[in-house]
Order: C-alpha cells, then structure tokens, then sequence
C-alpha cells in the first residue's frame, strides 16, 4: 500500500487514478511515500525522508526545493501543458481587454447616474474616451515556446495577427505543434523591437528575472502591450509603471495584482486565473497522478523537472531502480551486484540529466535485500528501490 499527502486540495479527477487498493490518499498522513501538491510552499517545511516522489498539479515548481530532492534521489514532477489551454484563453481575453478599454469602459458604465435617458447621453458623449483597436495585422511576440506558448501562437495567428516567437531551447515536439507561419526571432531585443503585443511564457529564474526592464522598455514600439500570466518578477512594475506614464506603454495586463498595480488607470490585474478552469484543475491533478503512480510501482519517469526521461516496459520477475551520481562506472558496479547474487539481467536502461543519472534493471530472479543494501552501500548511489 502506497501512501500520498496532499498539502493542497487536488482535484478528484486526479485522486481517482490512485486506487484505493494500492493507495492510501490523505491530507494527514506518516510516512508518506510521495506529495502531491499545487500551491504549498515546501521550502520552509521539513519533507519526510520516507518520500519517494513529489507531484506538483502544475507547471511552475518555485514552491518545491528542487535542488535538495535532487540531492536526495526524490524526483519532482510537474503537469507541463495541462493548462496550456486555459492560459491561452486568458491571453487571447486580454489582449482583446486591452485593445478595447473594456475594463475601462466597463468601470465608466457601471458609475453612470441619472434616468435613463441622461444614462444614454452620457454613453454617446463619454465612449470616444474609450476608442481602442482591433488585432487582426497586429503583431505579437511571444517569449517561450512550450506547451503555452505554441497554443498562444498559433491562436493569435488564427486571430489574423503577426507572430513572432522567440525560445533558445525550443523543443521538437513544440517546434512540430507550431503554424510554420510563425516567425522565429532572432532574439529577446529583437521580438521586442517589432511586437505590438508581447506575451511571456517562461519560468522565472535568473536569467528571466526583470527580463522587461527600463532600458528594453525604451526600445519598445509606442503604445506596446504587455501581458504577463507566467510569472511575477520577469516584468519590473515600477518600470511598466513609469513607461505607462509616459505613454509609452499602452497597457499593462497581469496575473499578480500589487500596490503598485492595482489601481492603476492602464493595468488590468487578474487575481492568479491562469490556470484556474475546472479543466485545467482536472487535467493537471490527472497527469501528475498517471506520473507519480507509475513511478512508484514501475520505476518509469515522465515529465521530471530534475531527473531524466525514463521509460522501460515490465520485463522479467524483478525490477531494480537506482539513482546516483552521474560518475563513470556506476552501471558496472550495478551490475557486478546483481551478478554477485546469480541475478540474470533481462533489460536494463540508464539515463543522465546533468549530475543526476537514473537505472532500470529488470532481471528474472527475485532481489534480495542483501543484494539491495551493496548496492545502496556503493559510493554516489543516492537511493535504490525493488520493485
């Protein structure tokens, strides 16, 4: 029986592909083998060393201690695309917000006074304050290509709008998602100097931190909107805020409301919607579940923010998963153990990921415990499961 805390409510779609027969599912729980979590900050509180795995029900994992998992041979998996569509929609809604002043012209409606006839003058006089325009010829840039990104693209491309995308480490798989009529930038200055639109899709780290600051602001077209549902700090507010003063800056429209923010006449903040659809809920709590179970019962890694992509189809009476140091020899004392204990090899994979590496074994006799503890012993090995 495997035990999993939840440190957040995590959709029941999810949590029904735990079932009860192998899994124990509680908010409240010792010795727990994985955590599955959406918004808990884990980096002030003390993980059990009895867990195995950790699932974020979303893309971002700032909130995880990623680094000290690592160290320990825990994987953490993340739900990457699962919300790309309802991040989509909340895009192409704000762009269409901001073209047309609705939250504007919405706060000046909802304040009128007077019968309805003076209700009715005051709409015909005060409306040309409110006069935007239309996308379909507009261009926008979009920073980061993944499962959001390419789903935003190809949308706006859908809206009849320019595209221009920009991600160093674009994958295959996105780069086949992708309309071919999006075109590629050859840099952040350069999407940035040509985008009357621009939207970010990127996890905030250091190279991303204030990656819109004053002077990039400057190079910006007049009258640029900028979107941000991905992460608060890529964007520096004060300098939006400047820009928006100056009018250099048409509209500011965000995910991270602030005091700075809030009331400002050109920014439109959202209370963290990105990706709070029932759908998106459901989709993500589903793939971590799928990720985590198979892990934990097959030893199969699939969208690891830390460890490699593994996968290896049951073969033989026994399986051994093994996480060490990415060292030479590792592979060879594996499997001199498993040979000191007369255990046949029936398939076997081994992975990297920077200083991480990860074993599947699968071999025709059953693991002994001794075998397990040699194996455990040897210098670098960071865990070590029979499964």
């Amino acid at each position: 029986m495997y035990k999993i805390l939840t440190l957040n409510n995590i959709s029941v779609a999810g949590l029904e592909r735990l079932p009860r027969d192998k899994y124990e599912v509680a908010s409240e729980i010792q010795h727990p083998d994985a955590i599955l979590l959406r918004s808990f900050n884990m980096h002030n509180w003390e993980i059990p060393s009895s867990v195995k795995a950790i699932g974020r029900a979303g893309a971002g994992v700032n909130n995880i201690p990623v680094d000290d998992m690592s160290k320990r041979g825990v994987p953490v998996f993340n739900a990457p695309g699962a919300n790309a569509n309802a991040v989509k929609e909340l895009v192409v809604a704000g762009m269409l917000i901001a073209a047309r002043n609705l939250c504007q012209g919405w706060s000046f409606a909802r304040n009128l006074e007077g019968e309805d006839n003076e209700i009715s003058k005051q709409v015909e006089s005060g409306k040309k304050h409110f006069a935007g325009f239309e996308l379909p010829g507009r261009t926008l840039g979009v920073i980061g290509l993944g499962a959001i990104g390419v789903q935003v693209a190809n949308a706006a491309h859908a809206l009849g709008m320019n595209v221009i995308g920009y991600d160093p480490d674009i994958t295959v798989q996105s780069a086949w998602q992708m309309s071919s009529d999006v075109e590629q930038a050859a840099g952040v200055d350069d999407l940035l100097s040509r985008s009357d639109f621009v939207t970010f899709h990127v996890p905030l780290v250091d190279a991303t931190r204030h990656m819109i600051n004053e002077e990039r602001l400057h190079s910006m077209r007049d009258n640029v909107v900028l979107l941000n549902f991905s992460r608060n700090g890529i964007i520096d507010d004060e300098a939006v805020v400047k820009a928006l003063e100056e009018g250099k800056v048409y509209s500011y429209v965000c995910d991270f409301p602030s005091n700075l923010l809030k009331d400002h006449p050109r920014v439109i903040t959202l209370p963290h919607l990105g990706a709070s659809t029932k759908e998106a809920e459901d989709n993500c709590a589903i793939m971590v579940a799928d990720q985590v179970s198979d892990f934990l019962e097959n030893g199969n890694v699939r969208n690891s923010v830390n460890f490699p992509k593994v996968y290896m189809k049951r073969g033989g009476k026994s399986r051994l998963a093994v996480v060490n140091a990415n060292v030479p020899n590792m592979l060879g004392q594996i499997s001199t153990s498993l040979a000191e204990s007369g255990l046949n090899i029936v398939d076997m994979i081994n992975k990297s990921r920077g200083e991480l590496a990860y074993t599947l074994v699968d071999v025709e006799g059953e693991i002994t415990q001794e075998c397990t503890d040699r194996i455990a012993a040897t210098e670098g090995v960071l865990s070590v499961r029979t499964l």
